[in-house]
């Protein structure tokens, strides 16, 4: 079964702005913003060890269940930091085409400040 995806993610993106400075006790998304990046970024913590042990298990389905919790707290982190899946997407797409090793070694360059590679 196919479903559209197109824009989730900026859809998803204009939920969390909405949602951040709601009352915390209405809105999940709040209350983490309430508590601080420290706690959003716990999640992302916790979000990405659920991720591993579900691929660990070799369950497909719960690698897709973590992943997408992942992939929302990082939306949170975005979020935070005034940025947009859209700011992620343009790196990616930036990067798409080079191997991993000549992203590594674009980065390692000096004055290029890029964060890491999502290639392999």
């Amino acid at each position: 079964m196919s479903m559209p995806t197109d824009d989730v993610l900026a859809r998803l993106a204009q939920v969390i702005e909405q949602r951040k400075h709601a009352e915390p006790d209405k809105s999940y998304v709040a209350k983490l913003f309430s508590k601080g990046l420290d706690a959003i970024l716990k999640k992302v913590g916790e979000e990405a060890t659920e991720t591993v042990m579900a691929a660990k298990d070799g369950e497909p389905h719960k690698v897709v269940y973590e992943v997408a919790d992942l992939w929302f707290h990082s939306l949170l982190v975005l979020s935070h930091f005034g940025l947009q899946p859209s700011d992620v997407l343009a790196e990616l797409a930036r990067r798409e085409g080079l191997s991993g090793l000549e992203e590594k070694a674009q980065r390692s360059a000096p004055a290029t400040g890029q964060g890491g590679s999502a290639n392999a």
